[in-house]
C-alpha cells in the first residue's frame, strides 16, 4: 500500500480521517458513491472541502494511487469530483487510479480552487507501520 507522505491524516481539530495508518488484514474497504444531501452537517461539509483541498494540492490534475487514502472520505468525493482514471477500475483496490475532474470539483468546491481554503496540517507522525 503507498503511504502518501505529507498528506493531512485527518481535518485539524476533528476525528475525521483522511489517511489509513495500515493495510486492513480484512483486504481494502470498498470505495462507493455515497450521495450528499442538502441537510448535512457543516462539519461533515467542512471535512469534505478540506478533504478535496489536500487531494488538490497534492496531485492537482494528475492521476493518483488510493494508497493510504481513507476509502470512506474518498467516497463522499467518488462519482463526482473525483473519478476513475482506469478501465477496468477496482474500488476495492489500494492500487486503484483516481483523479480529480477539475470542472465538478471547482463547481462543488470553488473555495478550494479560489484558495480561500487553509489546507489541513501536514501529517508529523513517522513511525508509519508497514
Amino acid at each position: 500500500m503507498l503511504k502518501h507522505r505529507g498528506f493531512p491524516s485527518r481535518l485539524t481539530g476533528t476525528d475525521f480521517q483522511f489517511t489509513i495508518r495500515r493495510a486492513s488484514k480484512e483486504g481494502p474497504t470498498k470505495i462507493i458513491r455515497r450521495e450528499r444531501f442538502r441537510d448535512r452537517k457543516s462539519m461533515d461539509r467542512a471535512a469534505d472541502e478540506g478533504f478535496m483541498a489536500a487531494l488538490w494540492y497534492q496531485f492537482g490534475e494528475e492521476t493518483f494511487e488510493r494508497g493510504n487514502l481513507d476509502a470512506g472520505r474518498l467516497s463522499w468525493l467518488f462519482g463526482r469530483e473525483v473519478v476513475p482514471a482506469e478501465d477496468p477500475f477496482d474500488p476495492q483496490s489500494y492500487d486503484a487510479l483516481m483523479r480529480i475532474d477539475r470542472a465538478k470539483a471547482e463547481a462543488s468546491f470553488p473555495a478550494v480552487f479560489a484558495g480561500d481554503v487553509e489546507l489541513p496540517e501536514e501529517d508529523d507522525d513517522d513511525d508509519w507501520d508497514e
